[in-house]
C-alpha cells in the first residue's frame, strides 16, 4: 500500500513539474522507476554522440555511467582519468560535448533547476558549451520552491561532502556549518529558471523514485 501511494503521488507531481517546464523551454520526461532511464537515454542520444557527465550518484545508482562506457559513445569519463592533467583535459573538452549529463540537487514544482557546486565543473557545462543537457533527477528531489531548495541543499551537503572523502567541518557534525574550508563544496550556486532562449537544450528525466541524496 505504501508503495502505491508513493507511485500515484510522484506522478502527480511529476505532471505539474512537467508542465510547468514546458512553460519555461525544457523538454521532460516521467519513468517510473531507475529501469527505465537507460531505454529512454537510447532514444535522446543518437549512437556516436561525444558525451560527458557531471560528478552523480544517481546517474550511477541508474547505470548510466556503465551505459555511456559499453555502448557506441565517445565518452569523456571524468572516473576514468588518473592525474590532475587528465583531469583538467577532460572538464575542458566537455564543454565542446554533444551531451552534458548530470543530476539535480533540487527541483522546484515551478520547474526551475536548482545546482550548488564546488568547482564548478558540474554547473559550468550545463549553462554553457554542450549542444543538449539532461538531467536525471529522483522524485526525492522535488521542492516547493527556492528557499525549499536552499534548505534542501544545506541538508544533503555534508553527506556530499563525505561522499567525497572530504574533511569539512559538517563531515563531523552532520550539519552544515557555513564554513571557510579549502575543501568546501558549497560555493556556487546555479538556478535555471527559463530556457526559452534555448529552447530544446534541456531535457530533464523524472524518476518515481528516490535517487541519489
Amino acid at each position: 500500500m505504501r508503495e502505491e501511494l508513493y507511485k500515484w503521488k510522484y506522478q502527480k507531481l511529476a505532471e505539474v513539474v512537467l508542465e510547468n517546464f514546458a512553460k519555461r523551454g525544457i523538454n521532460g520526461h516521467y519513468v517510473n522507476s531507475g529501469e527505465d532511464v537507460i531505454p529512454l537515454l537510447k532514444k535522446l542520444i543518437p549512437p556516436h554522440s561525444s558525451v560527458a557527465v557531471g560528478g552523480s550518484l544517481t546517474l550511477s545508482e541508474t547505470g548510466v555511467l556503465d551505459f555511456l562506457r559499453k555502448n557506441d559513445y565517445d565518452f569523456k569519463d571524468r572516473y576514468a582519468v588518473k592525474t590532475p592533467e587528465e583531469r583538467k583535459k577532460i572538464h575542458a573538452e566537455t564543454f565542446g560535448v554533444d551531451y552534458f549529463l548530470s543530476s539535480a540537487n533540487a527541483i522546484t514544482m515551478r520547474g526551475e533547476i536548482v545546482q550548488l557546486d564546488g568547482h564548478g565543473t558540474r554547473v559550468a557545462p550545463m549553462i554553457y558549451g554542450p549542444k543538449k543537457v539532461i538531467i536525471v533527477a529522483g522524485m526525492n528531489k522535488i521542492v516547493p520552491d527556492i528557499e525549499s531548495a536552499r534548505e534542501r541543499i544545506k541538508y544533503i551537503a555534508p553527506m556530499n561532502a563525505r561522499r567525497l572523502g572530504l574533511h569539512t567541518p559538517c563531515t563531523t557534525t552532520g550539519i552544515c556549518m557555513d564554513c571557510r574550508s579549502n575543501q568546501r563544496i558549497c560555493e556556487t550556486y546555479v538556478i535555471i529558471s527559463d530556457s526559452s532562449a534555448h529552447k530544446d537544450r534541456y531535457t530533464v528525466i523524472l524518476v518515481g523514485e528516490n535517487l541519489g541524496l
